[in-house]
């Protein structure tokens, strides 16, 4: 959070080495090396899945291959499980309500398109209740994150995320303290 300002003082992009941890790293972050408002709205959407789910950005699977928490936390949005996300330490002592708010709001601010993703003001606003959330729906669109990492940005083919209505660059393994 905060790349956008730390690294984005109209430098030449030449000049710009960015680092940042894998699955807070926005597509397009990736592809060019611009940092923006909307690659830190990326950051922290994965940060309320993070969170909510309580776990890291990107594991490994048993056949050595990284599965992203949003592709996770999306396939069981599309299945409407997405209550069976939220961390089980908390042992369903929470608000379902604000518990699904903050799962489908960091989807929202994870969108592979930045311009389909909310602006800082309207996530507080989200947060705050002072604005209802966008429904998310299903389309021909939905993201394989693993995909897009490898290719380095947005591409149609290997997509699928929700609608909303309404490269250079060091990657650390590392999470938040997990």
């Amino acid at each position: 959070f905060g790349l956008a300002r730390l690294y984005d003082h109209g430098t030449d992009a030449q000049t710009t080495h960015m680092v940042g941890t894998k699955g807070y790293l926005a597509p397009e972050l990736l592809r060019t090396g611009k940092a923006s408002p909307l690659t830190d709205v990326f950051a922290f959407g994965m940060f309320l899945l993070e969170v909510a789910c309580g776990q890291k950005p990107v594991k490994i699977n048993a056949e050595g291959n990284e599965v992203f928490l949003v592709d996770w936390v999306l396939e069981h949005w599309n299945n409407k499980a997405l209550i069976k996300t939220v961390d089980t330490r908390l042992q369903c002592d929470f608000s379902i309500d604000e518990a699904c708010l903050v799962l489908k709001l960091g989807l929202l601010c994870l969108h592979p398109f930045p311009s389909s993703r909310p602006r800082m003001r309207e996530v507080m606003q989200y947060l705050d209740g002072d604005m209802p959330l966008p429904e998310l729906r299903k389309t021909e669109l939905s993201v394989n994150m693993a995909a897009l990492v490898k290719s380095n940005g947005p591409n149609l083919v290997i997509m699928s995320y929700p609608q909303i209505t309404s490269s250079f660059c060091t990657i650390s393994g590392l999470s938040g303290g997990r």
